[in-house]
Order: C-alpha cells, then sequence, then structure tokens
C-alpha cells in the first residue's frame, strides 16, 4: 500500500482533489507515528470525507498488519514445537543444571536454564493470547457476516421480539393494574433512604474485588482499536454518519452513535418527562428495579413477595444483544436508531454502550468525551486508541466550560431546606456513618450561603444582600465559607456511592406538597411534619386528578427538582488544584439572585488525560488559526512534547480569483474606520459605516451579511440609521433582515432570506437580494452556511474583543501571565485576547466560501486588521489574497470590478 497511486491508497467516492489527497497522507502518517495533529482544512474542501476514508485506511492496515504479525507468531511457535522444542527446552534445563552446579560457589548471575524457561512461558503465553484473540475476531466476524446476509433470520428475530413484546407488554400492564390496587408505601419509601455506608477500608476492599470483577467481564468483550470521533453538536455528528454512509467504507465499518438518554430514550413514558435530569433519575430507577428484582430472585427465593416495581419493557438483555449486532452490521444516525429501537421495542441507549467494545468507530459528542465521570459512566477506554475531535477551534473554551460549575442562592436554600427534611423524615432509618455525612453537608451549605450574605432557613427570595462580585482562589474561598476543616474529597465519594441527590430528587418528587416544602421556610418544624403526616395519610386514600406532566409541573421541574445536582457539581469543582481555578461570588440585591461560579482557568489538566491514554489524537477544524496559543495552553501544558505535535494547514479547494478579501481604512467620506470603544459609537463614525453598506449594496449582487461585534453594538447602530433614513435607503435596495433573538426563529428568518434572495434573482427587478444583519459569536456566525448567492459579500463591522471588564476574563489573563512564557514580548494575557477576537472573527468569515465553485468578496472594515500580526492570524487561504485599502475609492471599484468579472464568466 505504501507504494501505490493515491487513488489505490485511499479509497474515495471520487476521484479527491489534490488537497485531499495531502489530507489523508498527512492524517495517516499522524496516526502511524502516535502524533497529537492540528488538522485545518477550510469548510467546503472535503475535510469530514478526508478524515473518514484517511483514518478508515489506516484501522485497515493497522488490523492487517496485526493479523500478519499473529500469523507468522503462531506459525513459528506451532514449528518449534513440531521440531521438538519442548526437548530442547529439556536439555536446556539439564545442561544449564550442570553449569550451575559447576559454578555454584561463585556465581552471583541468573542460571541460563531459568531465563531460558522464562522467556519460553512468556512466548507460550503470547500464544495463547494470540490464539484467544483470533478465536474471538473470528466468532465476531462470523456472528456479523451472519447478521448482514441472513435476512430470512433477521426477521425472524424481529418477529419473534415483537411477540415477546406483546406478552411483556400485557404482563407489565397487569402489573401496573395489581400495584395500583396494593401498592406498597414501605417499598417505596425503602427506595428512598440512602444504603448503608461502609467504613473507607471497607469501601475500598468491596471497589478492589468490584474493580476485579470488571476487569474479568472487560476479558469477555475486550475493545477493539477504533476511531473516537466527537464534534459539537448533533447536527455535525449525523452529517459525519451520512458522510460514512457515502464512502466506500459505509457498508464494512462497524459504526455506533452515543448520545443522551434525552436524546436515544424510546420509553414513552420516560421520554416524556422532557428534562434530562428527570429522564436519567427515572431510566436508572428502572434499571435498579430490574436489578433488585434479579437479585431477591437469586438470594430470596422463598420469601413473600411484595408489589412488583415497574421496569423498562425496553432494556430485556437478548433484545439488547440483538440490537447490538443490529448496530454493528448498518451505520444508522440518531434517528435511524431511534427508529430501530421503536420498531424492535429494544432501548437504543443501553444497546449502542453495550456496542463500544466491538466497534471501530465511536461517534459522540464532545461532553461524552472531553469529561471523564462522563466517559467512565459510558463505558469508553481511550487507552491507545484514536481520537479525532472536529470543530475543534473553541476547544480550549468547551473543556473550561464543561469542568466549571454554578449554583445560585435560591439553590443552595433550596438544597439546605430539602435535606434538612429528607434528614428529619428518616432520621431514625439512617445509619450514623450517613448521618455524619448528611450532617457535613448542611454544614457546608450553610458556609457556602453565608458566603453570599444570607442565612439558611429563610427565604432567599426576601433576604438583600449587598451587590458586588468578588474573585477568590479555592483555598481562600474555602476559609471565607468556614469548611476548610471539612474533607471535600471524602463528602465527594459519599456523593456518589450513596447517591443522595437522586436519592433526594425522588424523596422531593414524592413528597412536593405533602409536607415537603422544595425551598426554605421558616415555619415550625414541628407543626410541619404534623401537617405533612395529615396530608400524606389523606393521600393514600385520595387519587391524584392527573399526572403532573399533564398539569404543566414538567416544565418547571429541572430547575426545581434536584439543586444538589447542582450542589454536587459545585462542590466537585472545588476539588480541583488551588491554582488552577477561582471561585466567583456575584452578590446580587437578593440572595436567591446571588450566584457561585466556579471559573476552570487550566483546561490542560483535563485534556492531559486524552492526550497521554492514546495512541494519536486529531484536533480538526475549518478554521483553527490562531494556533499558537491553543499549541501551548491546551498541548505543551497538558506534558505533550513539541515532537509529538505535527500541524497541517491546506488552503482552499477555490481559485484564488474565487475570493476578494479586503481590509478597509476609510470611508467614502474619507472618515477613518476604527471601531474602538471611545470613537465606534460616534455620529460620524456610524454614519460612514451606513454609506459603506450602501455602497456595497449597490454593485453585490445577491446576499450581504454584516456581522457586528455585539448585541448592544447593532442595537445603537440600527437605532441610529432609522432615525436619519439610512436604514431605509439600504431596504430600497436589498430587503433587511435581522438575526432574530430566539435560536427556535433562526430557521424561520433563514428561508425567507433564501427566498427573497432567489426571487429577487429571478425577477431580476426591484431589489438585487437581501441585507442580512447578524453578530458574531451570535447564532449565524457558526453553523451556518450562506453559499453561492446567500453569501456573496460578507462585512465584518470593527473588530470583535471580548469584554475586557469581565472579571473571569481578567482572571484568566493574570494566570496566563503568571503561567506562561511571553513570546517576543508581548504577554499572553493580551495575546488571548486578540485570539478570542480572530478566532471569533475567522468563524465568521468562513461562512460565504462553501464549495469548490462558490465566490464572495470579505471586507473587513477596520483599518486595525491591516496590522502585520493580525493579518498573520487570518487562514492562510484568505490572508494570501487580502488587499489593504487606505481610501474607499480604489477597494470599491476592485470589490465592482471583481463582480463584474463573474457576471460575464458565468454569462458565458
Amino acid at each position: 500500500m505504501e507504494n501505490g497511486d493515491h487513488g489505490a491508497r485511499f479509497p474515495f467516492p471520487f476521484k479527491p482533489y489534490p488537497i485531499q489527497e495531502r489530507f489523508m497522507e498527512a492524517l495517516y502518517a499522524a496516526l502511524e507515528q502516535r502524533k497529537v495533529g492540528i488538522f485545518e482544512s477550510p469548510t467546503g474542501t472535503g475535510k469530514s470525507l478526508s478524515l473518514i476514508c484517511g483514518a478508515l485506511t489506516w484501522l485497515r492496515d493497522f488490523e492487517e498488519k496485526k493479523r500478519e504479525e499473529a500469523a507468522t507468531l503462531l506459525q513459528h511457535s506451532e514449528r518449534d514445537r513440531k521440531e521438538g522444542g519442548g526437548e530442547h527446552v529439556c536439555n536446556g534445563v539439564q545442561k544449564s543444571g550442570q553449569e550451575e552446579e559447576r559454578g555454584s560457589s561463585g556465581a552471583t548471575t541468573e542460571p541460563n536454564w531459568v531465563s531460558e524457561f522464562v522467556q519460553k512461558r512468556a512466548e507460550r503465553e503470547m500464544v495463547n493470547k494470540l490464539k484467544d484473540e483470533e478465536m474471538k475476531r473470528k466468532r465476531r466476524e462470523e456472528r456479523l457476516e451472519m447478521i448482514r446476509h441472513n435476512a430470512q433470520l433477521k426477521y425472524a428475530m424481529k418477529r419473534k421480539s415483537s411477540e415477546v413484546n406483546e406478552v411483556e407488554k400485557l404482563l407489565q400492564l397487569s402489573k401496573q393494574e395489581l400495584s395500583s390496587e396494593e401498592k406498597s408505601h414501605e417499598e417505596e419509601e425503602e427506595g428512598l433512604i440512602v444504603a448503608d455506608y461502609e467504613s473507607d477500608e471497607e469501601a475500598t476492599t468491596k471497589t478492589r474485588n468490584c474493580d476485579d470483577d470488571d476487569n474479568d467481564d472487560d476479558l469477555e468483550e475486550e475493545h477493539v482499536t477504533k476511531i473516537y470521533y466527537c464534534s459539537r453538536t448533533h447536527s455535525q455528528l449525523a452529517q459525519f454518519v451520512h458522510e460514512v454512509q457515502k464512502s466506500p467504507y459505509g457498508s464494512t465499518v462497524s459504526l455506533v452513535n452515543l448520545g443522551s438518554r434525552q436524546n436515544m430514550c424510546v420509553n414513552p413514558d420516560v421520554a416524556r418527562l422532557g428534562s434530562l435530569q428527570l429522564i436519567n433519575d427515572r431510566c436508572m430507577e428502572l434499571q435498579k428495579n430490574k436489578h433488585d428484582k434479579q437479585n431477591k430472585a437469586d438470594l430470596e427465593p422463598k420469601r413473600r413477595r411484595g408489589v412488583a416495581k415497574a421496569t423498562c419493557a425496553f432494556s430485556g438483555y437478548e433484545k439488547l444483544m440483538a440490537m447490538r449486532d443490529e448496530v454493528l452490521v448498518k451505520v444508522r444516525d440518531i434517528e435511524q436508531l431511534l427508529q430501530h429501537g421503536r420498531e424492535t421495542h429494544t432501548c437504543p441507549y443501553y444497546s449502542t454502550r453495550m456496542t463500544i467494545p466491538a466497534a471501530e468507530v465511536v461517534v459522540l459528542p464532545y461532553q461524552s468525551l472531553l469529561h471523564a465521570a462522563t466517559r467512565k459512566a459510558s463505558g469508553i477506554k481511550l487507552k491507545d486508541q484514536i481520537v479525532i475531535i472536529d470543530e475543534a477551534h473553541n476547544l480550549a473554551d468547551t473543556i473550561t466550560a464543561l469542568h466549571s460549575a454554578e449554583v445560585n442562592g435560591a439553590q443552595l436554600c433550596r438544597a439546605h431546606s430539602q435535606l434538612s427534611q429528607y434528614c428529619d423524615r428518616y432520621r431514625s432509618r439512617l445509619k450514623a456513618k450517613n448521618l455524619m455525612y448528611i450532617k457535613q453537608i448542611l454544614f457546608v451549605l450553610e458556609g457556602l450561603v453565608r458566603t453570599l450574605g444570607g442565612k439558611v432557613g429563610l427565604n432567599p427570595v426576601t433576604q438583600s444582600t449587598q451587590s458586588g462580585a468578588e474573585l477568590l482562589t479555592i483555598n481562600d474561598f474555602l476559609f471565607r465559607a468556614q469548611i476548610d476543616n471539612i474533607n471535600l474529597f471524602k463528602v465527594q465519594k459519599y456523593f456518589e456511592k450513596s447517591m443522595i441527590s437522586r436519592k433526594l430528587c425522588g424523596f422531593v418528587e414524592k413528597y412536593e406538597g405533602k409536607g415537603v416544602n422544595t425551598h426554605s421556610s421558616s415555619v415550625n418544624k414541628e407543626s410541619q411534619r404534623i401537617g405533612g403526616l395529615g396530608r400524606f395519610l389523606q393521600s393514600l386514600q385520595n387519587k391524584p386528578a392527573a399526572p403532573p406532566e399533564q398539569q404543566g409541573a414538567v416544565e418547571d421541574r429541572p430547575s426545581m427538582a434536584s439543586p444538589m445536582m447542582l450542589v454536587e457539581s459545585f462542590l466537585f469543582a472545588l476539588t480541583n488544584s488551588n491554582k488552577d481555578g477561582r471561585v466567583v461570588m456575584d452578590k446580587q440585591a437578593c440572595l436567591a439572585q446571588s450566584s457561585l461560579k466556579f471559573l476552570m482557568l487550566n483546561a490542560a489538566v483535563h485534556f492531559a488525560q486524552v492526550v497521554q491514554e492514546c495512541r494519536a489524537v486529531i484536533i480538526a477544524g475549518g478554521t483553527m488559526q490562531p494556533v499558537a496559543d491553543f499549541k501551548e495552553q491546551l498541548l505543551l501544558s497538558a506534558g505533550v512534547s513539541e515532537e509529538r505535535i505535527s500541524e497541517f494547514s491546506c488552503g482552499h479547494v477555490i481559485p484564488p480569483e474565487n475570493i476578494l478579501p479586503i481590509v478597509l481604512c476609510a470611508g467614502p467620506s474619507g472618515q477613518e474606520l476604527e471601531f474602538t470603544f471611545q470613537t465606534r459609537d460616534t455620529p460620524q463614525m456610524m454614519e460612514e459605516t451606513g454609506r459603506v453598506l450602501s455602497n456595497l449594496c449597490n454593485v453585490v449582487p445577491g446576499g450581504v451579511v454584516c456581522f457586528f461585534p455585539s448585541y448592544e453594538y447593532e442595537k445603537r447602530i440600527l437605532g441610529h440609521w432609522e432615525s436619519n433614513g439610512v436604514l431605509q435607503r439600504l431596504a430600497a435596495k436589498k430587503k433587511v433582515f435581522q438575526e432574530p433573538k430566539k435560536a427556535s426563529q433562526v430557521e424561520q428568518v433563514l428561508s425567507e432570506y433564501s427566498r427573497c434572495i432567489q426571487r429577487c434573482s429571478s425577477t431580476g427587478q426591484g431589489q438585487s437580494g437581501a441585507l442580512l444583519f447578524s453578530v458574531v459569536g451570535g447564532k449565524m456566525s457558526e453553523g451556518i452556511n450562506f453559499s453561492d448567492d446567500l453569501g456573496r459579500c460578507i462585512v465584518m463591522v470593527g473588530m470583535p474583543y471580548p469584554n475586557i471588564k469581565s472579571p473571569e476574563l481578567q482572571e484568566k489573563m493574570a494566570y496566563l501571565d503568571k503561567n506562561m512564557p511571553h513570546v517576543d514580548g508581548r504577554s499572553p494575557g493580551k495575546t488571548l485576547v486578540e485570539n478570542l477576537c480572530m478566532k471569533a472573527v475567522n468563524q465568521s468569515i468562513g461562512r460565504a466560501i462553501r464549495h469548490r465553485g462558490d465566490y464572495a468578496c470579505i471586507v473587513l472594515c477596520d483599518r486595525r486588521y491591516s496590522r502585520t500580526g493580525t493579518l498573520q492570524k487570518l487562514p492562510e487561504w484568505i490572508r494570501s489574497s487580502t488587499h489593504t485599502h487606505s481610501s474607499f475609492g480604489p477597494a470599491f471599484a476592485s470589490i465592482r470590478r471583481f463582480f463584474l468579472e463573474k457576471r460575464q464568466t458565468q454569462q458565458l
């Protein structure tokens, strides 16, 4: 394969572009050499297909090489055995024994026969392991081949599955009917009480035993070498899966899609809960009931059975195994998995997780891969695997956000109130260890509320606090809250083992409105308990009028049901190293609106495990520039050596004459364009910007997309234009659209914008197209394609610097200045601000060119773009064609000539 032509080496659905061939060659080399690769390939260059074909070609070659090496080793072993290797070992032992006798008086080295014996035993173990692996592989391939080709078996399984489902449904209905008549209150109460919590030593011993069991399971289902592909959104993941389906590997690769329960649940009773947390809790409860039922049947067969607890009819083991095999033989996106799950009455969420060990490609969202706890819960093992992170331009910010946590005063007070009532109700049934940890958690909650200037036990809405923001190190915050004497690592372990947050959630759901308040109140506890008892006894006789879902309670519950979950996340964040994070105390007028936020400063500490465990990590994106701070803050800080990092950046597939990037330093009247904080709000600057747009709309066909640095500035400048008639003049040339405030309205606005451009293009009368006002970093600056006539000109007004006064940004800058090297005399903090700005610019201007035949003009309206350092941070394919104009006339002439030439070319 090494010397074949590119077409033969990398199977492709069509003849690849030269840049795609270079991309795949570089990708193959990075995977082979165990590199951490940064790959930049502009949108429209077929990046996804290049990733698929390049990575899967390497994977097939790697597996083939492994099989050949194993076969060679087995052949040698078999030949040695036939030639009397055993006799040779015996002779070796005798000979070595005699030598040892002769030199026993002064010999200090190990006898030769011992070394040979150890070597032979290691070889035998290796051979046996290879035989086992080969047997498992053949068995797995035979099973998948049978499922892939034996359609009759598939349909028979489907019929049998539907028949079993009908029986299970009838049984479940009868059980539910029975339980509704004979429901045992004692059984339900048992599920809400935390289990006995062992001492740390006992827990450690049991954990070791459990780990041993887990390892045994892993031996049965060993993880094959695979590619983990992750991206930001489910739509991007679905697009990737569709590309795999169209690729030459679409019919042979084993691919599995992972998603949350919220996205993959097919049980209508659970899915209708809506909230992610409620769905998770209900699903885990149903699974626990299933395991409890099995354990009780095994351990206590003669015990009188109580009322049957509800279990999930979609998670039968045989059905999950059948769907696991179905998933392995055919590439499906999440929608197709859901459809298949509904048809076979099988849970896609659990069956896809069972598929992970045998799958060659695992497709999953960012948080499932980048968050260690989620990774562990999903059964993802990164050791010696390949990870591809796509759309990774904001990877550091994503990791930071995943490991940051926030909780407000109202949630803290509710958590304290709920846990206090839980403790009061079950005090007599809780063991001493449980009571000790619950009291510690209550003590911690009191300290957290105290830092915000409030008190527990009172309504947080009516408690007034002194406004202001303060930023502390983790240690200083723990001292301030007076909880520095609490071992948060042990508290965190208690949260995980006891699942107190989930128990509390179930407790509140069950007793809300029956004496248990969801938030603090100064009502006397004794009268509260008596009143609650009366209501509880009454509830045993009366059935509720309608389920909570139908009363509209579900929409309100997610924020109310389990504030302890948020507290748990916040306390977990406080266990980070003191130098890697900060706590922001944001005090508002009242306690309920005040908040505590943990800010993660060092994303590398959480990314380190990924790059250390994986064989290779590929970080890909359409616009990865600038990469210097990315390498420094995320890779080098995570312990990746400079030699292990490889970079690849390719140009666009479009010819250079199809793009016209212009830095505009002055407007039509000669007004210098520099949108600093001091000058951008002046009437002269806003009117000059209007004149620039008006001139552009005269010569640009189709759609013009104008990006403003912030929503606030967009509102101010559009208001000014409306008052002096600029907006009306623009509307006469192109219909004006504005980015909507609600994400749900984006699709509608884009559809109307597109239809308007098509209508103007076909009629050729009146308006020449449409003008869309958007915001950098907003809903239309990422993930939206303004291809062809939808975006013939992208206008960037000013430079979108982040809010320098933000306490979070200031602390991040201070952290970088202290911990990162200064390059060329520039502080890392200032470099961060510039890079955040240019990354946002690159994402926005990259919306225009989406395929080889596309063409567009990019106008950067601010003279600061002409600085050498700023130009260097543009993508190379844009930077190489950029022209800087100090006056408007020549710039306008080049734009008019650009579109005139394109029109003439199209007419030929």
